[in-house]
């Protein structure tokens, strides 16, 4: 077998786990299975490149998240726009990960992990932290506090879009990979989705509050 330098190696492990966390789920793929699909014969590779699962699951989402923010920055989205405006660039962002089957397999990846982002608390996960993606995030939560929505529901409300949003093109992107004829065709998907989150959070108070 080839010798691969360490860089190779984790590379080889990252598109490895993409695939496998994708079809098995992220608890559910075993790392010798991803060792093995790697092609590496060292059966501690993974702990040795990332020191554990968690660490080779962080990779994977740096890499999907690096692509994500370059998006955002070519998008040059208005900051001061309103909450449909914002969900916009974030829709559109997300969603260019349709475009590759590396971005298909990770955007199944990231929905797995949907309330691990840290919205809940305001403190972002840390691949997220001082990130373009963290900084849409936060505008769409002043937005939605200028609109009189207190905290908890604010920041809950924001928790369940963000899971709508990934949910939504996670399964899109299954059928893509499983050449499955989607109901309606991408740019009236991805309209309407954007449309339906910005409807979830900009929905009423309960008439309790």
């Amino acid at each position: 077998m080839a010798r691969t330098s360490g860089p190779e190696t984790r590379a080889k492990l990252i598109h490895a786990a993409e695939e496998l966390f994708a079809a098995q789920g992220v608890d559910g793929a075993q790392l010798r299975d991803i060792t093995r699909l790697a092609g590496q014969a060292n059966p501690s590779a993974v702990q040795y490149h990332f020191g554990s699962r968690a660490g080779l699951l962080d990779a994977v989402m740096a890499g999907r998240l690096a692509r994500t923010e370059q998006v955002l920055v070519d998008l040059a989205y208005d900051p001061e726009a309103d909450v449909h405006g914002l969900v916009t660039a974030l829709v559109t962002a997300e969603a260019s990960e349709l475009r590759t089957e590396r971005g298909r397999r990770c955007l199944r990846v990231s929905a797995q992990l949907s309330h691990e982002s840290g919205v809940r608390a305001r403190t972002p996960h840390p691949t997220l932290a001082g990130t373009a993606y963290w900084a849409l995030i936060e505008r769409i939560a002043a937005r939605l506090a200028a609109d009189g929505l207190p905290e908890p529901l604010l920041l809950e409300r924001l928790d369940l879009a963000l899971t709508v949003v990934g949910a939504a093109l996670a399964d899109r992107a299954r059928q893509y990979l499983d050449g499955t004829e989607p109901l309606t065709g991408e740019a009236l998907f991805l309209a309407d989705l954007v449309e339906t989150t910005t409807a979830l959070l900009r929905a009423a108070r309960p008439r309790s509050l």
